[in-house]
């Protein structure tokens, strides 16, 4: 299956290693300064790394990591990347493909590859040593090897953030099946997995799409991943899902910083919101996927939460959008509507057209 994932680079595939280089740059920006002031190296690792390139000639993750860090100074000086595959002949070509990167020779710490099955000797280590700032990428086949143990070694330390992989298609099919229990049990935690399977009878398949990701969401926030944010890929024909990129931080800027990115990486965007997936269905005809009106119930919900209040819209902003689809955009164009329809009252009252800054005064009747 692995070699077969690698034959040829489908959309999801490419959509799937923009969103994770795109993270990785935005993140090293930011954790730099505080790990330099404090003498420390950042680590990028990745345990599930292919051989580098697809059959099409097209990069993948690991070569477009390693092409950012060397035309980065900062990051050829300060970057530890480790690479690991199980497959022996995907590690030997992927060091053959970082070997012909121009300019590798450039990085004061040459990449690292391993080959080896990910499983419970690799989540102990993660468990027990300490990590620099590391950004994880765990993108298994299927769902062997991916453990909240392995998720939560990820994440533990400072400055360490991941994504990960989920199967969707093959997990939901393994919550029921008592074979694959041990596996089920490690990805959910055995009291969350035996819970799981008995809420999941009767539900339709969408019922059952949002159960699994909620458990999941609390399993990993219960180990201190503070915030969980999924982004679904559907089939070809947008009629069902087929697997989620999860990300996990403990930090709400990481957090932040990765909704925006999903923002644009959305196939659709209903009155600007985004819809937090990648469909080539809806990708093809944007306009019939876009009926939900999400910023008029974010206005009414607002209107609800914050009766009687005055407010910054920083701090409405800040009070309401983990957990859902919203950036900190949707909220200031969902007030401006809500101003020009004289739902509520903003201070100043001049101020630039269209505009709404995050020290504004909101007040709500």
């Amino acid at each position: 299956m692995a070699q077969k994932f690698f034959e040829e680079r489908e959309d999801q595939s490419e959509v799937k290693a923009r969103i994770v280089s795109k993270y990785f740059y935005a993140w090293a920006n930011v954790i730099l300064p505080s790990a330099a002031a404090n003498n420390s190296k950042i680590a990028y690792i990745d345990l599930f790394a292919g051989p580098g390139r697809y059959k099409d000639g097209a990069v993948s993750t690991p070569l477009m990591i390693l092409e950012k860090a060397i035309a980065t100074q900062k990051l050829r000086d300060n970057l530890v990347t480790m690479f690991n595959d199980e497959n022996p002949s995907h590690t030997k070509n992927l060091e053959g493909e970082i070997a012909k990167l121009d300019g590798v020779n450039t990085l004061k710490y040459k990449p690292e590859i391993s080959t080896g099955s990910v499983g419970e000797a690799i989540a102990d280590q993660l468990a027990t040593v300490k990590l620099v700032p590391t950004f994880s990428f765990i993108d298994p086949f299927g769902y062997k090897g991916l453990s909240l143990k392995l998720i939560n070694g990820a994440i533990k330390d400072w400055g360490c953030d991941c994504v990960f992989f989920f199967n969707y298609n093959r997990i939901n099919a393994g919550v029921s099946n008592s074979i694959v229990d041990k596996h089920i049990n490690a990805l959910f935690g055995e009291e969350v997995a035996t819970e799981l399977r008995s809420e999941l009878t009767g539900l339709t398949p969408s019922e059952r799409e949002q159960l699994i990701l909620e458990k999941l969401a609390q399993a990993i926030k219960a180990l201190g991943g503070k915030f969980v944010l999924p982004f679904r890929f559907r089939n070809a024909s947008g009629t069902r899902s087929t697997h989620h990129l999860v990300f996990v931080s403990k930090h709400e800027k990481g957090y932040e910083i990765m909704k925006e990115i999903l923002y644009k990486e959305s196939s659709t965007h209903d009155q600007g919101v985004a819809s937090l997936e990648y469909s080539p269905a809806s990708a093809r005809t944007p306009l019939l996927f876009s009926l939900q009106q999400p910023l008029d119930k974010l206005g009414s919900e607002l209107l609800s939460l914050n009766k009687g209040k005055t407010i910054s819209v920083l701090d409405i902003y800040k009070s309401h959008h983990v957990d859902t689809p919203f950036i900190k955009r949707n909220y200031k164009e969902c007030l401006l509507q809500m101003e020009a329809q004289s739902a509520i009252s903003a201070a100043p009252v001049k101020r630039r057209k269209g505009t709404m800054a995050d020290e504004v005064m909101i007040t709500f009747p």
